[in-house]
This record gives structure tokens, sequence and C-alpha cells, in this order.
């Protein structure tokens, strides 16, 4: 029987899922959210697997996108892969966008994803390995995220069974937020 992949990814302005069996697509679902994507990520997946006609316990791995992208939702991701994955019993595989990008691309190729501030974000893919990512002046598209979290699953099901390290976010600058200029107030007891 063909292995079930559910993967997901929030790392944009979107929830994107797709259960993906064999090479087959049963189910594939994306909701446009700025904000909310860790309210509607489990709902949305109950919903895509009732419609690929299985269940949580039957999926053979989960998958998610690793970022590069929003801080916050790539942290909704991994969060819920790892989280699924330990309830399961079952692997939990990260997939960098670069990863999902390159998919099924002729290598030598580079592909970039949006960062802010007039940025990309972009890293190549060589024959023989990758070259380190970069993030440089520029502007891409979003990816579209049903294609994207397509490629996701796809880039997961090709590790299947390889061990994994358990999915980290990728994140290729410092947060926005700056440290408190006032020193920490004291706790007493």
């Amino acid at each position: 029987m063909p292995a079930t992949i559910l993967a997901f990814d929030t790392s944009a302005a979107h929830c994107a899922a797709v259960v993906l069996r064999g090479d087959d697509i049963t189910a594939l679902d994306v909701l446009s959210l700025s904000t909310g994507q860790a309210e509607a990520l489990l709902p949305l997946l109950d919903r895509m697997l009732a419609a690929a006609g299985t269940t949580f316990s039957r999926v053979d791995a989960v998958a998610c996108g690793t970022g590069p992208g929003n801080f916050t939702g790539v942290r909704i991701s991994v969060a819920a892969a790892r989280g699924l994955a330990l309830a399961l019993g079952r692997p939990a595989i990260g997939v960098t966008g670069f990863e999902a990008l390159a998919h099924g691309l002729t290598r030598p190729c580079r592909v970039a994803l949006p960062a802010q501030r007039g940025m990309i974000h972009r890293q190549t893919f060589t024959g023989t390995g990758n070259l380190p990512p970069e993030t440089v002046p520029g502007s891409v598209p979003q990816p579209d995220p049903g294609t994207f979290v397509t490629s996701i699953a796809r880039v997961a099901s090709l590790r299947l069974g390889a061990t994994q390290p358990r999915p980290v976010p990728v994140y290729l600058r410092g947060p926005d937020a700056a440290p408190p200029r006032d020193p920490t107030p004291a706790i007493l007891p």
C-alpha cells in the first residue's frame, strides 16, 4: 500500500495542507490568512483527512514547511508537525521552502522566496550539493501555496524511511523585535 503523507505549511499569509498517497494528491486545501494560522491549522487537517478518506492514525508521516518565511507561521508548522508526529508515533519531516521550490527542477538551479524590505532569500542547488542560502536585494512573487505544499509533501515522500532530524525553523535574518532598553526588573521574594 502506498505511503500516506500529511503535509502543511504556514510560512506566509496562508494555511495550506495536502494529503499525498503514493504519487496521488487525495486532498488539498489552502486558506488565505494573514493571521490565525494556529487556530485554523488543526481543523483544516481534520477536514483534509476526512476528504481523503483517512484518519490521523493511518498517516505514515507528517511533513511541514520549515521556512524561511513569517517567523510565527514557521514556528506554527514546525510545532504542529513535531507534536502530531510524537502523538502518532510517526516521523516528522521538515522541508525548507528552497527544497520545495527546487523539487523537480534540473540542477543546477537557483530558487528564491520573497523576504521583507525589498529583499529576497535565495539558494542555489548544484548537481553535487547546495550553496548556503543568501539574502539579497530583489523581488519575487510568493509561490502558489497549493503547489508549494504539494512539493513539500513530494520531497518528504522521497525522504520517508530514511532517518530524519526533527524539523526546525529556518531563519535567515534576526528577529524584528529589539531587546528592551530598560534593565530587567528584579523579582522580589
